[in-house]
């Protein structure tokens, strides 16, 4: 049964960090990836981050590429999010996720491949 635990959430004064952690079980696959979605109030669920587990190719949307940062430690099968640079707009419930067996890197990308979801992490950024 896959399982996946967030960590690390909290409140930050806008320029910031903060990271995040999952840890990820359960999962037989040798390789999937993994990965962080979020959700502000009365927005719609963005995809934010994404990692494979046999190469490590991360990927990330625009909006935080250059601030935030997906890491995978693959002997405790932990995924974390570094954010950093952090702004009002990253306010939202921060979810890990986790996807069926995948094929390489690029399925890392897309909002589709994940199918498993955390319980979520709230992050506030303050102006």
């Amino acid at each position: 049964q896959v399982q996946l635990q967030e960590s690390g959430g909290g409140s930050v004064v806008a320029g910031g960090s903060l990271k995040l952690s999952c840890q990820a079980s359960g999962f037989t696959y040798s390789e999937y990836c993994l990965g962080w979605f979020r959700q502000a109030p009365g927005g719609e669920r963005e995809w934010v981050a994404g990692i494979n587990t046999r190469d490590f190719s991360t990927w990330y949307a625009d909006s935080v590429k250059g601030r935030f940062t997906i890491s995978l430690d693959n002997t405790s099968n932990r995924v974390s999010l570094q954010m950093s640079s952090l702004k009002p707009e990253d306010t939202a419930m921060y979810e890990c996720a986790g996807s069926t067996a995948r094929d390489g890197g690029f399925w890392c990308a897309l909002f589709a491949t994940y199918k498993f979801r955390g319980q979520g992490t709230q992050v506030t950024v303050s102006s």
